[in-house]
């Protein structure tokens, strides 16, 4: 029996999350020295270091920038499939640009300097409020997980452009926006691989 259309956008963003986060350890796991509390989830694909220069260590750089570049591409196809199973733009532009962010986070590291900053901030914010936004298309108790965990991401993203890592470090609090947000897109992922396209109206 072929998928639906909702199926098809839960098992893309399912896939790109779940991808993620398998190859985020592996890639932690490959750099020497590093610490999730002092760096940047980005420095896996470039570091910045003292003098100004980037130090990229392989195969980690590799590793990092194709997994996130994968979760981009695939966001932006579940946010094509959510379209066509919901027939509701606002929620799939939301998804989408989840993924432009993402994907331009692989494709752009820290060398870039304020181009990987703009797609790094484009994730995180439409990360968090496409948790918000597509909340309405989710059964209790997803629904209510779908609002604690877009909430969580968005609050982590306020703390954190305003310098407040609440002794987490940066890259600790740089991960209260990341995982939150990662949870959500398996859980939902795997919310609208369970559903049938409803009927159009």
């Amino acid at each position: 029996m072929a998928l639906s259309n909702a199926a098809k956008a839960g098992a893309s963003i399912f896939a790109g999350a779940t991808q993620f986060g398998v190859f985020l350890i592996v890639a932690e796991a490959l750099y020497p020295g590093y610490n999730v509390s002092a760096n940047y989830v980005s420095d896996l694909g470039a570091t910045r270091v003292a003098d100004g220069t980037y130090l990229i260590n392989q195969p980690t750089a590799t590793i990092f920038d194709a997994s996130v570049a994968l979760l981009g591409l695939l966001s932006i196809l579940g946010a094509f499939y959510f379209r066509r199973a919901f027939h509701w733009t606002p929620g799939a532009v939301m998804i989408a640009l989840v993924g432009v962010g993402t994907l331009g986070v692989g494709l752009f590291p820290e060398t870039t300097g304020v181009v990987h900053s703009i797609f790094s901030l484009i994730a995180f914010l439409f990360a968090g409020l496409s948790a918000l936004v597509v909340a309405r298309f989710q059964k209790k108790p997803m629904f209510y997980f779908s609002i604690i965990l877009g909430v969580a991401t968005l609050l982590s993203l306020l703390l954190y452009v305003g310098d407040l890592d609440l002794g987490l470090g940066v890259g600790g609090m740089e991960r209260m926006i990341v995982y939150p947000a990662l949870l959500w897109a398996i859980g939902f992922g795997g919310h609208l691989m369970g559903m049938e396209d409803p009927p159009s109206t």
